[in-house]
């Protein structure tokens, strides 16, 4: 009798262990279903800091005067900007040298008015929240 329930309780207790092996990178069921509401659910525009610290020092500047987030003003719209451009570093590195250098000729014949003033980290966060805001 001894030796009976001895073995049910090594057979209870694998089971409720899982019972099996696993092979090493596989995902059961729930685990795919987690990773994949997890991808399909991507946090919201606004949460991203690089959008919270480039729409800052936009607000801040006066980049508003001349452009719009959809729509064309003097220069073009930053949707219009960021659909242009892949969001490569050495593209937001050249569009922040034409934030802090002025620029003309690729957008029209109205120059963009240079803006000495503005740091170059800080002409690197308002590129990168632009280049956010492709469609």
């Amino acid at each position: 009798m001894k030796k009976v329930l001895g073995i049910m309780s090594a057979v209870i207790v694998l089971a409720a262990c899982g019972g099996g092996e696993k092979k090493e990178g596989t995902m059961d069921a729930t685990a795919t279903t987690e990773v994949k509401a997890v991808v399909a659910a991507p946090k919201p525009l606004s949460e991203n800091p690089d959008y919270q610290k480039g729409l800052a020092l936009v607000a801040g500047s006066d980049c508003l005067t001349c452009h719009k987030t959809s729509e064309k003003l003097i220069g073009p719209a930053y949707k219009d900007v960021a659909a242009k451009y892949e969001a490569t570093e050495s593209n937001i590195k050249m569009l922040a040298g034409k934030v802090i250098s002025g620029g003309s000729g690729v957008w029209g014949a109205i120059p963009m008015t240079p803006h000495p003033q503005v740091k170059e980290e800080d002409a690197i966060a308002m590129v990168k929240y632009i280049m956010l805001l492709k469609k």
